[in-house]
């Protein structure tokens, strides 16, 4: 222990006070007790006090808690120094009886405001299996309202950062085995080398633990009690292991992700903030590569919802012609601006497109283009009953093998309608999603993603009521092509050769200066689709992203 560190000795558990980090010349003691009689006296007979707390307030309170919480006491006791008794004391309490932590040594660090970090080292035991756990959290504190004591602001992450009101902290044989996910090759597939996938393999474990042969062990997990909205298949929050107090053995359990288009998803995304990218294969559905690049660490891949902008084209365009509305190569308007329903739509720059095949406006990916083509459709739910029928979206029945979002274009009417079509609007994708829709312009007929086969557990995968007319089909794929090759995509599909088709997106969000980047694209057999929030220009920020997925497949 460094010179100057004050250690506090507490029924076998150790209170870490580091010297010199603003707490003030207090008796170690006193702090642990709440201080002295008198002390007490006098706080009572005087008025509620008001105002910024001090240095010697922050650091007495914070001092006050960690002492009691490491005494491993009455949680009533400790819970009385947070500003919420009531919801802290049973979260207090099962940090012992649930998650049997012992012999903590808890070491504060240097207040920061009213910030006070600090890190558990300590001992996890049941059964006779124990190992040690060490993790950093902060604690904050504030002015008690009607006491005007310095009390900690209660949160389950004082705890443990990961906690929330939702998740607890348990010590048990663990309800699963644990599994060694491999690739469709059969290499090991781990959340260190794979970060995207930390989720992903918790609820692979969660959902294929038994069937993949192994035994479990006893561990320290997070126990989620809720999972999160608008998923389908098991709770999107699975329960993750903190700690392996006796390990079970391993079941091997083979995804259909590759390792290689893995690795460059999980490196192309850490080039943006808040990106996102999905691969699959066309002819199978397999699901090849899901990574994120997150603050908040939310599978956005699988379970977002956001306008993806001018992507969705791919669909409108084959709505368009199967009504035959329009040909690849027949004549299309393309002003700079186009009025519906009292809502006028523009394209990128005011640029305008005169008497060229409305593939020049795919390519270019001209507004105006759709926009002019509503009233000749005649119905308002055309492009919601295109996404069910043919690309799958919307129907709320994928079975991945993990959760995941189908994608929603609800039937809309008027201005909304016309959003709708350039991928605005009402529309709710992620980019598994648009890489499905990528993957069924290109195999002619949609095949549901999933990530481990349906063998596995005889669950029934979703169809589409039809596939796409080969005709509409192959001029689709011309249309993604010409993109790929002298349009919008033409820059980040440059390094591609063989058969390639793209589309880009801009989605503009309220309340956000820049648009959301989205581009989707394919390359022989594989799609990919990414999105960068506040990424500009489709071509200019996801366009790499998928680039890079796609020549590593």
């Amino acid at each position: 222990m460094r010179s100057g560190a004050k250690t506090a000795v507490i029924g076998g558990v150790f209170l870490v006070f580091a010297g010199g980090v603003g707490y003030g010349a207090y008796n170690v003691y006193n702090g642990m007790t709440g201080g002295s009689a008198d002390a007490e006296t006098k706080s009572a007979s005087s008025e509620v006090k008001t105002g910024p707390l001090s240095a010697a307030e922050i650091g007495q309170a914070s001092k006050d808690f960690l002492a009691k919480w490491a005494e491993g006491g009455d949680a009533a006791a400790v819970a009385q120094l947070t500003n919420d008794p009531t919801a802290a004391t049973p979260v207090i309490g099962a940090y012992r009886t649930e998650a049997h932590v012992t012999d903590a040594v808890i070491t504060p660090g240097p207040a920061v405001g009213a910030k006070v970090p600090f890190t558990v080292k300590a001992k996890v035991e049941l059964d006779g299996a124990s190992k040690p756990w060490t993790y950093t959290s902060e604690l904050t504190v504030v002015r008690g309202l009607s006491t005007g004591r310095p009390l900690v602001s209660w949160a389950p992450s004082v705890i443990h950062p990961k906690l929330t009101k939702d998740t607890r902290l348990e010590t048990a044989q663990a309800s699963v085995p644990p599994i060694k996910a491999v690739d469709r090759n059969g290499v090991e597939l781990t959340k260190e080398k794979y970060p995207s996938l930390g989720s992903i393999l918790d609820q692979l474990r969660e959902r294929y633990g038994k069937e993949a042969g192994g035994s479990a062990g006893v561990e320290l997990t997070l126990k989620s009690d809720t999972g999160a909205d608008g998923t389908t298949g098991p709770d999107a929050t699975a329960d993750e292991s903190l700690l392996t107090l006796s390990q079970g053995k391993e079941g091997t359990l083979r995804t259909t992700l590759d390792a290689n288009v893995q690795a460059a998803a999980e490196t192309s995304v850490k080039k943006f903030s808040e990106a996102s990218v999905a691969a699959v294969k066309p002819s199978t559905g397999e699901i090849l590569a899901v990574a994120n690049n997150r603050e908040d660490g939310f599978n956005a891949a699988m379970l977002g919802k956001q306008a993806p902008g001018s992507t969705l084209k791919i669909m409108t365009a084959a709505m368009l012609l199967e009504k035959d509305l329009i040909g690849a190569d027949r004549t299309a308007e393309c002003p700079k601006n186009a009025m519906y329903m009292g809502r006028t739509f523009k394209n990128l720059d005011d640029f305008s497109i005169d008497g060229q095949p409305f593939s020049q406006s795919f390519a270019r990916s001209c507004n105006t283009a759709f926009i002019k083509l509503i009233d000749d459709v005649d119905d308002d739910g055309a492009l919601t009953k295109e996404a069910a029928e043919v690309f799958g979206i919307g129907l709320d029945n994928w079975k991945t093998g993990v959760a995941s979002f189908d994608g929603s274009i609800p039937s809309s009417s008027g201005g909304e309608a016309a959003a709708q079509y350039i991928g605005q609007g009402t529309v709710q994708m992620n980019v598994l999603n648009m890489a499905s829709v990528t993957a069924t312009a290109k195999n002619g007929a949609f095949k549901q993603p999933v990530i481990v086969s349906p063998s596995l557990d005889d669950r029934e995968i979703a169809t589409a009521a039809r596939s796409l007319p080969s005709g509409v089909a192959q001029q689709l794929r011309s249309m993604m092509r010409l993109t790929a090759t002298s349009g919008t995509g033409a820059t980040a599909m440059a390094g591609l050769g063989g058969d390639k088709g793209a589309k880009t997106g801009s989605a503009e969000v309220d309340g956000q200066e820049t648009s959301n980047s989205w581009f989707t694209g394919y390359h022989n057999d594989l799609a990919a689709a990414a999105v960068v929030e506040a990424g500009g220009h489709g071509g200019d920020a996801a366009g790499p992203v998928v680039a890079a997925v796609l020549t590593a497949g």
